[in-house]
């Protein structure tokens, strides 16, 4: 890849990961319509390694809380508000983990392509407008219990399919659960961080057992772009998604599913 294409998957992908409107799915496409080679499933690997640091960054003091909780329940403490929520964490990592372990390789080999990414994108943008619409918003992150955690977790295993979009479906279980807007987008990205940390540390050492060489280098590039975006697009969303909802974001997915048919056709 040239170093124009690096940063631009990268911007692509710092601005997609926490907006609902599919990274992957995106990471896709731009490469199909600028007639490039697919980057591969280590570079977008690395792009969302980037993105979890802005995660990290941004949540941090939810992060330290989690990081804490977790020590509680090691201690035995396991009725702290911490160490429930970290629980409900781990839980809900369970579904995506494992889904990850027996469909990545499939689901790489046979799901990025533009056809599909079609039709998650509709659909599940057509979701998205009705758990928006119609959700109830009376319950926030304090109130998140253990069945609720497996509920989301089980959406997001759906992500890994091109154009789901991990925070778009979580969010959308999130508020068919009845969760306030901002507290559903909370607990979405809170929940990406270990899922994407799996996926980075399996990718890694994939990689590194692997006798194919690596251009650490422009992967290096793209994790650090990606991470910087990635920053100012939580930001902007947490923001945006409060005051004006997902209808937007839905209404995108919508027009963009119709803009790739119309191209394919």
């Amino acid at each position: 890849m040239t170093t124009l294409q690096i940063i631009i998957l990268a911007i692509v992908q710092g601005i997609t990961e926490f907006l609902p409107i599919s990274s992957s799915g995106h990471l896709v496409l731009v490469p199909y319509f600028f007639d490039w080679a697919d980057q591969g499933l280590a570079f977008d690997v690395a792009v969302h390694f980037g993105s979890l640091i802005a995660v990290l960054v941004y949540f941090r003091h939810d992060i330290a809380s989690l990081l804490s909780g977790g020590g509680q329940v090691l201690l035995g403490r396991i009725k702290t508000p911490e160490s429930r929520m970290a629980l409900a964490i781990a839980l809900g990592t369970v579904p995506a983990a494992l889904a990850g372990l027996m469909f990545a390789s499939w689901i790489e080999q046979n799901l990025r392509d533009p056809a599909v990414i079609v039709y998650t994108l509709a659909g599940y943008g057509i979701l998205m407008g009705v758990a928006d619409r119609y959700g109830r918003r009376e319950r926030n992150l304090a109130g998140v219990g253990y069945k609720d955690a497996f509920i989301i977790g089980c959406a997001q295993a759906l992500a890994l399919v091109p154009g789901t979009s991990r925070s778009g479906i979580t969010i959308t279980a999130a508020r068919f659960l009845g969760f306030e807007r901002q507290d559903a987008a909370r607990f979405s990205f809170l929940l990406s961080a270990p899922v994407i940390f799996l996926a980075a540390g399996y990718k890694f050492i994939e990689l590194i057992a692997s006798a194919t060489p690596v251009a650490w280098g422009q992967l290096g590039v793209g994790a650090l772009v990606a991470c910087l975006v990635a920053y100012i697009s939580i930001d902007f969303f947490m923001r945006v998604v409060t005051r004006i909802g997902l209808l937007p974001f839905a209404i995108y997915r919508l027009i963009l599913a119709a803009v790739i048919l119309y191209v394919l056709v």
